[in-house]
């Protein structure tokens, strides 16, 4: 019994349960139904989804591409108008600049311009300076080839004592041509004379001063030695015969102070210019003899190279002129003197003149007086009548209100009533008529021929 209600259980359990599963397996099947069901409303939504996506990514695509044609055109656009406006503006940058630059550069295209044209004017000078320098260098060679072979000549002439003196005086020429004396007016070249014994001398130039003022200069020099220390290489060689130039040099000085020129001369100096043709054989002769210079003062001989003589000659051309200076003005005073003293003796002329001049005004003055009041008004009475009608009529006479400027003789350092003057006064109008009458003659005697 226990078993059939355990069975009737079990069965009614079993039928509950089938129940129960029946249940939820309808439930499931609905569940299912409606999860197909929203499956396919979802399929379906995604469908539409999908080709709402779709289309979407069409319309995008379609979108991207009008805005990409769009930003294309537009950025073309944009861009040529940037460009065009980019390409303006720099044009007109350039513009700008090319007409400031051309304000900046035009005064360097003229200094360009004017440098250029200095430069071909350079060039050309520097082509002409080159030539010239080329001609000179060319004179300058065929100078020293000239002065080389007078050099070799010179030597060969200066080996003899007579050839040295000639030397001498031919620098001493030159020098006195240097000085702007002139030959044979301030200077005599070679003059002989007598000496204070009657021994005859001849010093080779005189300079002549003012007041008969007289200068003497002898050219020779003891050449010798010299060339020789010139021609020497060995120094202790040059300094030997250098000593000897001037121990020969102090030798002629000696023979020089024993001529005494100056004692044949009227106002000269009692001394003698010793002229040593080159200022380095004197400078030399120095440096041997220190002493020398003070034996010749002592000597009365003045030792002096051309540079010195030239100075000297100098300083005596400065008086000359000077002196021929006071001589013109002492001539200038002496003619204004003369002057004054003409137009001191002319016063009395020009003061008659002037009292001549004021007769004859007066005569004047009382002639158109008369005639006024004798002849013109019986004129001008006949002139009314029928007859004269037609004469022209008299112009009105005037006096002379003015009369001559009377002199005033102390200005003129005159006095009007001193007998002298008016006697010189004769004397000059009695020339003048001399004079006139000498003209007179002649033309006489022209016209008669």
């Amino acid at each position: 019994m226990v078993v059939a209600w355990v069975f009737v259980g079990l069965v009614v359990g079993a039928l509950v349960a089938a129940a129960t599963m029946m249940k939820k397996s309808q439930a499931l099947r609905e569940q299912v139904s409606a999860a197909e069901a929203r499956a396919r409303v979802g399929e379906a939504l995604h469908q539409a989804a999908v080709e709402s996506l779709e289309r979407e990514r069409a319309d995008h695509v379609e979108a991207v591409a009008n805005m990409e044609a769009l930003f294309e055109a537009t950025s073309s656009r944009v861009l040529a108008n940037s460009m065009t406006q980019f390409n303006e503006t720099q044009e007109r940058i350039l513009r700008e600049r090319d007409s400031k630059l051309k304000d900046s550069l035009g005064p360097l295209e003229e200094l360009l311009a004017q440098y250029k044209s200095s430069l071909e004017g350079f060039d050309k000078n520097h082509r002409e300076a080159l030539f010239d320098v080329k001609t000179r260098a060319g004179e300058l060679l065929a100078a020293q080839l000239k002065t080389q072979e007078e050099t070799s000549r010179l030597n060969q002439l200066l080996g003899r004592s007579a050839d040295r003196g000639r030397w001498g005086e031919i620098q001493l020429a030159n020098v006195m041509e240097a000085s702007g004396l002139r030959a044979n007016i301030d200077f005599d070249l070679q003059v002989t004379q007598s000496g204070e014994a009657g021994q005859r001398q001849r010093p080779d130039c005189i300079v002549k001063l003012p007041n008969n003022t007289t200068i003497v200069i002898d050219a020779k020099f003891p050449f010798a030695n010299f060339e020789k220390a010139l021609a020497s290489e060995s120094p202790s060689e040059r300094r030997l015969y250098e000593e000897k130039s001037a121990s020969d040099l102090r030798e002629h000085v000696k023979v020089l102070a024993t001529k005494s020129y100056w004692q044949a001369l009227d106002f000269s100096p009692e001394f003698t210019v010793c002229f040593v043709p080159s200022d380095a054989a004197l400078a030399a002769a120095y440096e041997a003899d220190a002493n020398l210079h003070t034996y010749a003062t002592e000597k009365r001989v003045l030792l002096v190279g051309p540079t010195n003589l030239l100075a000297l000659l100098w300083s005596a051309a400065e008086v000359l002129q000077r002196h021929a200076f006071a001589s013109n003005a002492q001539e200038i005073l002496r003619a204004a003197t003369e002057l004054y003293g003409r137009i001191r003796v002319v016063a009395g002329p020009l003061a008659k003149l002037g009292k001549s001049l004021n007769d004859s005004v007066s005569s004047y003055n009382e002639a158109i007086a008369s005639v006024e009041s004798r002849l013109i008004p019986i004129a001008r009475r006949v002139r009314q009548l029928d007859g004269a009608t037609g004469a022209k009529p008299i112009d009105d006479l005037k006096e002379i209100t003015s009369s001559a400027k009377k002199l005033d003789a102390p200005k003129w350092g005159a006095d009007l009533g001193d007998p002298e003057l008016a006697l010189q006064s004769e004397i000059i109008e009695l020339e003048a008529y001399e004079e006139d009458g000498d003209e007179e003659v002649e033309g006489w005697g022209a016209r008669a021929e």
